[in-house]
């Protein structure tokens, strides 16, 4: 992922379409290159987790062009490639594997990021009714190591159908659910980054099996 990632510091400093256009048929080898790393991490998924096994790259990529309509940033292009390998592809708002690659900023994370609110509502609902296994998932030490806390934002009061008095009401709190660990820039530049990248999203199945299971049933 090395020119990946030296395309994408350069992207970081020349972001405009000047530059873009004149650059293009390096981006392509770029994306080329990252959608064939991704075709890989689907198969190897694959292996341990059957329910990602029949999606395409297209299925889990996204376009580089940033959507600027209601941003006050109006660079036109994501610093970032990124994939999102979940049951269904990255529209099906199902838990996943995500891979981010990033200038100083990538990160290997999964699970269900800001969904809908009756999406919301079924995962809050499993993790009320099945907390003590939920629990067990994100404290065994394995998990913990590399993926230590739940990210996003939080509401102050307990949800609208949960009481304030449940044991594990934090848990029920959260608008995401979703771990992240960060990786260096050194790293990603490894030769043995994608066994690294497989061997995270291994530990996440369990996590990602739970969610799944109360939103695919």
């Amino acid at each position: 992922m090395k020119e990946i990632l030296y395309f994408l510091q350069q992207l970081c400093v020349n972001n405009n379409r000047e530059w873009f256009n004149y650059n293009r048929t390096l981006y392509k080898r770029q994306k080329e290159e990252f959608e064939t790393i991704v075709t890989r991490l689907i198969a190897n998924v694959s292996e341990f987790d059957s329910s990602v096994s029949q999606l395409t790259v297209k299925d889990c990529t996204y376009r580089i062009n940033r959507d600027t309509r209601f941003s006050n940033d109006k660079t036109p292009y994501k610093t970032h490639f990124g994939a999102f390998i979940a049951p269904g592809g990255k529209k099906a708002c199902t838990s996943g594997y995500y891979l981010h690659i990033e200038p100083d900023n990538s990160i290997i994370a999964g699970g269900v990021h800001m969904p809908p609110s009756d999406v919301l509502l079924k995962l809050r609902t499993a993790i009320f009714e099945n907390a003590t296994e939920f629990i067990s998932i994100i404290e065994n030490p394995e998990f913990k190591k590399i993926f230590s806390t739940l990210d996003g934002d939080k509401l102050t009061a307990a949800p609208r159908g949960f009481s304030k008095n449940f044991e594990h009401i934090d848990l029920l709190k959260f608008k995401s659910y979703t771990f992240a660990c960060k990786v260096s820039d050194d790293f990603i530049e490894n030769s043995d980054v994608e066994a690294f990248v497989v061997n995270r999203f291994k530990i996440m199945k369990d996590f990602n099996s739970f969610m799944n299971r109360a939103l695919l049933g």
